[in-house]
């Protein structure tokens, strides 16, 4: 890898500096990539078999909460983890975060009915949101600043390969051994990347600056939002009066609830910080919204096998993943990226939802822009965060964007699936079409959203 020699280090005649996968950065970079690699493509197989559990197990009313229920728990995880990782280091933090993962591998594997199979996701949720937050701190405290953006490019790298086979092998894996074994099957893989990246998560000291107390009311402040989406989500899949108290009550939790988890002023759209928090919840839930439904629009209505419906995921992935490299070693702003991405996003949305109502494989080049603008947006975006936070908040603030990816993907999905089921499964077609003219609406609020970052000085 080429490095970079600055204008005082030549004159100094100091070493140039080291790049990602250089010297003693060289084992922390593979362990992170390998983390990221497996949850990539669970993500990215789960998404392709949803359609295939949902059948076996008569349970297409509970298609969105196959999605929604890892996304809540990974909300409620994550916060948790925030103030825990500023507290005690990362290593701890993770390797208990990917214990609970496998167990809920284990669990949806084996799950006799949907409602079981939604409980091991849920599980799974409780374990993901966990190392997610520790690797942000990672990355924070082991890499200096000019090397953070092209960390991130390598965590959207690390999606390639899942993003190449994950659709294609969890497709044919359904179709020829079981759906089960997509879970079931990845258990063995959590070992690798967990020893390898365990010297380093040794390594990263705990802030001294950090808050010796259990931050009673950010837990409270978790578990009253986390049970708020899951109400609220329930109540929007009921019919008639019967949702009205749901809804209320989850408003409530959600009202209670964010506003102690994120940066102040982060519901006003505040710029700086509460802006950067705003853009990626909604561009998350728009562009996750739309990515968890295509799946079922290709397969009801196109009449798609799980393995060519993994087709259209993949070049969403890899259109990410080329994106996030040309940023990552731009010098171009965070700003300007953002803002190009979420354009992007906006952009691929409207042609999928036109492109699906048409043929199946016209959704590809339109998601290939999706995708793109994902991987333009949510690397600048991960790096405005970090840039913006001091040492002792890195992993509350941390929690707070992971906090708005997971929340924007939970209530997006669950809203769709509540949309998709009131049309009625006979009536599919409108019901998907409605669902992508609210994914292309919520993507447009964060192209304004994403107006609203300032330049740095």
């Amino acid at each position: 890898m080429t490095t970079v020699l600055e204008p005082d280090e030549a004159a100094a005649g100091e070493r140039p500096r080291q790049g990602v996968l250089d010297g003693g950065y060289r084992v922390a970079t593979l362990g992170i990539v390998l983390v990221v690699t497996l949850l990539a493509f669970e993500s990215m197989s789960v998404g392709t078999v949803m359609p295939a559990v949902a059948k076996d197990l008569d349970g297409l009313s509970l298609y969105a909460w196959g999605f929604s229920a890892t996304l809540i728990a990974s909300l409620l995880s994550t916060v948790l983890a925030g103030g825990w990782v500023d507290r005690s280091g990362p290593a701890r933090p993770f390797m208990i975060g990917l214990a609970v993962f496998v167990a809920g591998l284990a669990v949806a594997g084996a799950a006799p009915t949907m409602w079981l199979f939604v409980a091991g996701r849920a599980v799974q949720g409780l374990g993901s949101g966990v190392p997610m937050v520790a690797l942000y701190v990672v990355i924070a405290r082991v890499y200096p600043e000019h090397l953070r953006s092209r960390v991130f490019a390598a965590l959207s790298a690390a999606w390639v390969l899942p993003s190449l086979v994950g659709p294609a092998v969890g497709g044919a894996v359904a179709q020829h051994l079981g759906w089960r074994w997509v879970f079931l099957g990845l258990i063995p893989l959590v070992i690798p990347p967990a020893l390898l990246l365990t010297p380093t998560l040794r390594g990263v000291r705990r802030s001294e600056a950090a808050p010796d107390g259990p931050g009673r009311t950010r837990y409270t402040a978790a578990i009253a939002a986390a049970a708020g989406a899951g109400l609220l989500l329930y109540g929007l899949g009921r019919t008639g009066w019967a949702m009205v108290p749901a809804a209320l009550i989850g408003l409530a939790g959600l009202g209670y609830g964010l506003p102690r988890l994120l940066p102040a002023g982060t519901l006003r759209m505040r710029r700086g910080l509460p802006s950067v928090v705003v853009v990626r919840g909604l561009l998350s839930g728009a562009f996750f919204g739309a990515d968890s439904f295509i799946p079922l629009t290709l397969t009801s209505l196109h009449g798609f096998s799980p393995t060519k419906a993994g087709v259209v995921l993949t070049v969403g992935a890899l259109g990410w993943s080329a994106a996030s490299q040309i940023q990552g070693r731009s010098k171009r702003s965070r700003e300007f990226f953002a803002l190009l991405g979420a354009v992007l996003v906006a952009a691929g949305i409207v042609a999928v939802t036109v492109a699906l109502q048409l043929s199946g494989w016209a959704a590809v080049p339109a998601w290939i822009v999706g995708g793109a603008g994902m991987g333009f947006a949510i690397g600048s975006l991960s790096v405005l965060m970090l840039d913006l936070s001091p040492e002792d908040e890195q992993g509350v603030n941390s929690s707070a964007l992971q906090i708005a990816d997971t929340l924007g993907s939970s209530l997006v999905v669950g809203a769709a699936g509540a949309l998709v089921t009131g049309f009625g499964t006979g009536r599919l077609h409108p019901g998907l079409a409605a669902a992508g003219v609210m994914f292309a609406a919520i993507a447009a609020a964060g192209v304004v959203a994403a107006l609203r970052l300032e330049a740095r000085k």
